[in-house]
Parts: C-alpha cells; sequence; structure tokens
C-alpha cells in the first residue's frame, strides 16, 4: 500500500466533501433566513461518513451558530 498516495486520495475527497458540503449548509441557511424560519440560536448540524467496503460509520455532529 502506498502510503502518500492514499494519503491525497482522502484529502481530495475530504476537500470535495468540505467544499460541497458547505455550499449546500450556506444555501440552507440562506434560505431559512429569507423566509424567516431561520432561528436566532443557529442550527444543529450532522454528518455521516460511510465507507461500506470496511464497514466503517463515522458520525459527526456540530453546532453552527448563525448570529
Amino acid at each position: 500500500m502506498n502510503e502518500e498516495k492514499l494519503n491525497i486520495e482522502i484529502r481530495k475527497f475530504l476537500k470535495n466533501v468540505g467544499v460541497t458540503s458547505q455550499r449546500e449548509i450556506e444555501k440552507a441557511i440562506r434560505a431559512a433566513a429569507e423566509s424567516g424560519t431561520l432561528g436566532t440560536g443557529g442550527v444543529d448540524a450532522k454528518i455521516t461518513l460511510e465507507v461500506p467496503g470496511l464497514d466503517l460509520v463515522h458520525v459527526v455532529e456540530h453546532h453552527l451558530s448563525v448570529s
């Protein structure tokens, strides 16, 4: 196994996940703000990373403050 190549592939994947996820979250928050449905306390976010071939499920939760 080439550790350097693996590291590069994982970083590419995570960069793609980060960029696309940020866009979607920002779009949803803007839409909620414009429609008046965004509360003042922020929103809870949760992402589930799955790698079925490795039986990996990793969950990350975070509160996004929007004030």
